[in-house]
């Protein structure tokens, strides 16, 4: 029992400097001036606000607008107005949902698919330069760990949420996506 005590007061002690890097990370991948230099690296002149748009759409899609506004953390309306700029552009197309024709979601088009072709070329280009000097050994944990905690936050709603909650009724299905 006190070695359960002993890590519990760790996790406890560590966890300011694991959210502050935590944040630190979110904001680094936030940071608009990444996004014009990912943008420009890949070749595309695309809005900013568009491209997190295109990207999760290309990860994720078919998507639904409520999915892919809770993810980028905008309001629905926001970004069923910025999809329709991306159909202009030729990037995304919308389609009826294959689990509820009553819905629809967003996909990538052709093109979409080779402007997110050259996103991840571009990322790429950036994780080859950023991992360098990492050894193999360190890099392979780090893929481990940050999907295991993907998976722990998807899995962790806050307690006393509605969603922890929801979460603890024995029928509740599994939020995460898995990608083994």
């Amino acid at each position: 029992m006190p070695k359960q005590k002993s890590y519990k007061a760790h996790i406890q002690s560590s966890m300011p400097d694991l959210h502050r890097s935590l944040l630190d990370i979110v904001s680094i991948f936030n940071s608009p001036e990444r996004d014009a230099a990912m943008l420009e690296s890949a070749g595309l002149a695309l809005e900013r606000a568009l491209f997190p748009l295109l990207v999760l759409i290309g990860k994720y899609g078919p998507i639904g607008v409520v999915d892919l506004a809770s993810r980028v953390g905008r309001d629905y309306t926001t970004v069923s107005r910025q999809l329709a700029r991306l159909e202009e552009l030729g990037l995304v197309d919308r389609c009826l949902s294959s689990v509820n024709r009553r819905t629809r979601q967003v996909r990538v088009t052709p093109q979409g698919k080779m402007a997110t072709q050259s996103v991840d070329a571009a990322r790429e280009r950036l994780a080859l330069k950023m991992f360098r000097d990492w050894s193999r050994s360190d890099y392979d944990q780090l893929f481990r760990l940050t999907r295991m905690l993907a998976d722990g936050l998807d899995e962790t709603p806050a307690p006393g949420s509605k969603l922890a909650e929801r979460m603890s009724a024995p029928n509740f299905p599994s939020l995460i996506r898995r990608t083994t």
